[in-house]
This record gives C-alpha cells, sequence and structure tokens, in this order.
C-alpha cells in the first residue's frame, strides 16, 4: 500500500500544470522540439501548441522561446523565467511529496 497524490497549479479559473505538462516543459527544453517532445510522450502537436499558448497567457510570462527555421538554430527552449517556473513546480512537488509521504505512514502504520 502507497500514498498517490496529483498535484496542480492552477492559474486563474481553469489553466493548470500538473507533472504531465511540468514533464512536456523538461523534454521540450532537453530536445530543443515541441515536436519530438509531443512524439515522446504521445500527445498531438496542436494541442500542446495551444495549451503552452494557454498557459503563458495565463502565467503572464513566457515560458518558452521559439527559434524559427530548421536544423540546429531552430526550435524551441525554455526562457529563464520558464526554467525558475518549473523548478520551483519541481521543489514544491517534492515537497508536497515529502509530506504526504510522511503523514501516510503515521496514519497507516501498524502498531
Amino acid at each position: 500500500m502507497e500514498p498517490k497524490c496529483r498535484v496542480w497549479v492552477v492559474f486563474g479559473e481553469k489553466m493548470k500544470l500538473g507533472d504531465g505538462r511540468a514533464h512536456l516543459l523538461e523534454l521540450i527544453d532537453e530536445l530543443g522540439s515541441l515536436r519530438q517532445a509531443v512524439a515522446q510522450i504521445g500527445m498531438s502537436y496542436r494541442n500542446a501548441w495551444g495549451y503552452l499558448r494557454d498557459l503563458e497567457k495565463a502565467a503572464g510570462f513566457k515560458l518558452l522561446e521559439r527559434r524559427p527555421g530548421g536544423g540546429p538554430k531552430g526550435g524551441m527552449q525554455l526562457t529563464q523565467d520558464g526554467r525558475d517556473f518549473l523548478a520551483k513546480y519541481r521543489r514544491f512537488r517534492t515537497h508536497v511529496d515529502t509530506v504526504v509521504e510522511r503523514q501516510f505512514a503515521r496514519i497507516f502504520s501498524k502498531k
């Protein structure tokens, strides 16, 4: 038996970012390509592009830098604000997991 906890950061009333979308952002930064990132996670390019556009609008800052053109100079990467936000999300998520695991062990431990 183990705990499972889903966590989102919510912008406004509907826009949210959780582990899946955070992973998408990490893959975009690592691979330098939205197309390659969505191929790895099985998401449609159109869906991802729309989500990212709406997320930036809701967040109020640019998460991604777009570099037009193909080849090594084209593609996408996280902005510094995007990297900072993602690092804070991951730190927050780690703390949430720690608290959940601690409380789960306390409450469900056999006595």
